[in-house]
């Protein structure tokens, strides 16, 4: 019996999502933004850009040279701006090289992290401020360094820029506080947060991702307010969710997660296919570029004790309970969910109190007690059956 072989697996700490995943297709109350439709749209707001009554959404011109001309003008003024916070008078006095470039090493590994997290909306403002670090740091290190020859050629440069501006020949301002975006895709109408209870599993399966109508009149969609609404086709047979639940979403689209609430779950024809819509009220420039896309909706989240499958088994355990109408204690034996581990050569069964259960492993809850497996317990997956023999 010394010489029997058991092979085991370490008890480690492990996470799970339990989750369902399927094509969901963005809801929202959106309304059509539409031009004269002669001549190039030059767009004044961003995409997922917050606009209020009255706001200039885009101006039309006849060509793009006057576009060009603008984003020149842009350009150049944003370069005066950072030219003037790097000339500052009171930033270059007080300024030492050593702080300073202990800063620029501070911002480099900042922009390195929001690349590793994807967070490309914001390296831009976090490279200006690197260009600003280093700048002032070769102005107090090089006495001979002057800025005010480029700043100069920068105003004369804006300023014959300007003097050729041409007035745009139709402007196009929001009616209502709104989120813009610069396309439609066709499905405003159908797709409208006041046809909810209309859609059907078909329109679900059919829709399209899609970016373009053809109609040279319409330059965008305004989106009313924060909430809105995604919905998919999934299986919930086995009540997954329900109206109410709170739940985690995660698009492809983007690496941020998105809370929203089960709005509705509605049954169909087919017991496998039920349609479930969620209610959320984050909006974002990567939330508004789709119509559909795929998602993992999260319901739990859990963090336990890693315990295979196969490793899984049944034994009588002897437990202590208290009559409830005595009060008086008693031993009873209790047919127990367990595992067998390897406590130096003998073979111990533990219990284990599952709290997430997958394909090819459970977790065990952490703080089950006394007589539960533990983290680093020595679990035996080959050697032992039903008998613990």
């Amino acid at each position: 019996m010394l010489n029997k072989e058991y092979e085991t697996e370490t008890a480690v700490l492990s996470s799970a999502d339990e989750l369902i995943s399927f094509k969901g297709v963005y809801i929202r109350s959106e309304s059509l933004v539409e031009c004269s439709g002669n001549g190039v749209v030059n767009y004044c707001v961003a995409d997922g850009g917050k606009l209020g009554k009255g706001s200039v959404i885009a101006q039309v011109y006849a060509d793009e040279s006057q576009i060009d001309n603008n984003a020149e003008i842009q350009k150049l003024e944003h370069e005066l701006e950072l030219l003037k916070k790097i000339q500052n008078p009171g930033t270059v006095e007080l300024a030492q090289p050593a702080n300073i470039s202990g800063l620029i090493e501070e911002q480099y590994k900042d922009i390195i992290n929001l690349r590793e997290k994807k967070e490309t909306g914001s390296i831009a403002s976090a490279r200006d401020e690197l260009l600003i670090l280093m700048s002032t740091y070769q102005l107090i290190t090089d006495a001979d360094i002057n800025l005010s020859k480029r700043i100069g050629e920068i105003n004369t440069r804006i300023s014959q820029l300007k003097a050729s501006k041409a007035i745009p020949h139709d402007t196009v301002v929001s009616d209502s506080s709104a989120y813009f975006v610069s396309y439609a895709d066709g499905y405003e109408d159908k797709f409208s947060a006041s046809k909810l209870s209309k859609i059907t599993v078909e329109d679900i399966k059919e829709a399209e991702d899609r970016t373009a109508v053809n109609d040279n009149k319409i330059i965008g969609k305004l989106i009313d307010g924060y909430e809105w609404y995604i919905a998919g086709v999934i299986d919930n047979s086995k009540q997954f969710c329900e109206p109410e639940d709170k739940v985690t979403m995660k698009f492809r689209s983007t690496s941020d997660t998105v809370e929203g609430e089960i709005y509705d779950v509605r049954s169909t024809k087919n017991s496998s296919e039920s349609i479930v819509i969620i209610k959320c009220d984050e909006l974002t420039y990567d939330l508004v570029q789709h119509r559909t896309e795929n998602v993992d909706m999260i319901k739990g989240q859990y963090e336990g004790i890693k315990i295979p499958r196969k490793a899984i088994r049944f034994d009588d355990v002897k437990e202590t309970v208290t009559d409830e109408n005595t009060g008086e204690e008693k031993s009873v034996t209790v047919n127990c969910k367990g595992v067998y581990v390897k406590v130096g050569e003998q073979i111990v069964f533990k219990k284990i109190d599952v709290i997430y259960e997958g394909d090819r492993f459970v977790l065990s809850s952490l703080n089950a007690g006394d007589g539960y497996a533990a983290l680093y317990d020595d679990i035996v997956v080959e050697g032992v059956d039903e008998n613990g023999s």
